[in-house]
């Protein structure tokens, strides 16, 4: 085996998402397996270069990994022709422009979402990096989840029938950092940081709606704030500038409809953190992260509208789980796995920045939905 060493400089990796996803579940993950095997007697080795604006923490995520390479001066580690990738997981409002760096240094991308603050900034990256031949990608996380990967099962084997509608359900109580820390960085509820749960979250509903059921063709939402004032890393006040909660309905191409619900002021009682119920002439499913529950046609039961009575049936039970059928990898490794063989082995990958600007374009149109009171249609984005 011939081992070919991938120099990969990670941006913004001492944020959550960033360091525990991207760095140690992923790329460390890679080297603990030994590489990545291309399967043509060639393995893939990433040696990641940790990049951002404070020196002493970035030190200290590399002691603590065994690593050596960090760098403040991104530049000077693009200029550098030994960096093949670049990926970004900074904070929204910083990537766009550092995307623009990486492309002009002719560095293949991949990078967190959104990749901009608007579409027209997320169409220009796109097509910036399709012109200078670059590979890009855009991590599309929640779809290589295995309850995700089990309700695409079903919709392939074609167990819903048509599909009527798609309901989900998002969020958790986000601590308002007085008497408890939050669980979220502060520029997540600041508006001028990029911060709002629909700029967060609405790109993941499109990359979700549209890999399982279809394209997004009109939105219908409600965005607003519920916790107006907030405390930030150092305990003081601040005033909540972002949304935290949205309600939407989504129209998809071939007719289903979808009405996600995303709130960081809401208390779960579901079985995970995000569930999609898919209901079809067919057959229904819930799908959280990991479960997958199902009910078929033949196996719905016959309830009927009595207040006056106690209900004597168990809903919950009547519903079958569906199998693992095989193991799952870390949902943010198996992309990457699947980015580095786009970009050495010439393998096949659709996630690109022109996906990726299909989710900053329904988040600005769900803001704009919510702004006039309107349902927003969603024009086709095309390379």
């Amino acid at each position: 085996m011939t081992r070919k060493t991938v120099r990969i400089a990670m941006n913004g990796v001492t944020g959550r998402m960033g360091h525990r996803q991207h760095l140690v579940r992923s790329i460390l993950a890679l080297r603990e397996q030994g590489g990545l095997d291309l399967g043509d007697g060639t393995v893939l080795w990433p040696e990641p270069i940790l990049v951002g604006r404070r020196a002493p923490a970035l030190e200290a995520l590399a002691e603590r990994h065994g690593l050596e390479a960090v760098s403040t001066d991104l530049d000077a580690v693009l200029a550098d022709d030994s960096v093949d990738v670049y990926f970004d997981a900074q904070v929204t409002s910083a990537r766009e422009a550092a995307l623009r760096k990486a492309i002009a240094a002719g560095k293949h991308l991949y990078t967190e979402k959104p990749t901009a603050t608007g579409l027209a900034g997320a169409l220009e990256l796109a097509r910036l990096a399709r012109d200078a031949g670059v590979r890009h990608g855009v991590v599309q996380d929640k779809i290589f989840l295995p309850g995700l990967l089990k309700l695409k099962r079903l919709v392939d084997g074609g167990f819903f029938g048509r599909i009527l509608s798609v309901r989900g359900e998002f969020g958790y109580w986000v601590f308002e950092g007085d008497w408890q820390p939050a669980q979220r960085p502060s520029w997540n509820y600041r508006g001028e940081d990029g911060g709002g749960i629909v700029v967060d979250m609405f790109p993941h509903w499109e990359y979700v709606l549209h890999e399982l059921f279809g394209r997004v063709t009109s939105v219908q939402a409600l965005a607003t704030t519920h916790i107006p004032r907030r405390w930030d890393e150092q305990g003081k006040p601040y005033t909540a500038t972002a949304d935290d909660a949205a309600y939407g309905i989504f129209e998809l191409e071939g007719g289903a409809v979808a009405q996600i619900n995303s709130s960081w002021a809401v208390r779960v009682h579901r079985d995970e953190l995000v569930e999609f119920q898919v209901d079809g002439t067919e057959g229904s499913a819930v799908a959280g992260l990991r479960h997958c529950r199902a009910q078929h046609r033949g196996a719905t039961p016959r309830p009927a509208w009595d207040p006056d009575v106690p209900t004597t049936q168990a809903f919950r039970e009547q519903w079958q789980e569906i199998p693992d059928n095989g193991g799952y990898d870390n949902g943010f490794k198996a992309q990457w796995e699947l980015f580095l063989r786009h970009v050495y082995a010439d393998a096949p990958y659709r996630w690109d920045l022109f996906a990726g600007a299909r989710g900053v374009q329904l988040a600005e149109l769900g803001l704009k939905s919510s702004a006039e009171g309107r349902r927003v249609d969603v024009p086709e984005i095309t390379p």
